[in-house]
């Protein structure tokens, strides 16, 4: 339960920072359907590791 509690702060604030980041230059021109999924899937992956290292985290200190 509290992991997914973890999932639902992490993942707004992981879009947030990689809004900041402009991807569209590393891709090719008209490949803009690749660019934004690997965005998504970039988020996922982001938020996966930040959730697993706080849930440890809090795990350790508990």
């Amino acid at each position: 339960m509290i992991k997914l509690v973890i999932y639902l702060i992490v993942i707004p604030i992981v879009i947030y920072v990689m809004d900041s980041i402009n991807i569209n230059r590393i891709f090719k021109k008209n490949k803009e359907f690749q660019a934004k999924l690997f965005y998504i899937l970039l988020v996922f992956c982001m938020s996966y590791l930040l959730c697993n290292f706080l849930y440890d985290f809090l795990y350790v200190f508990k």
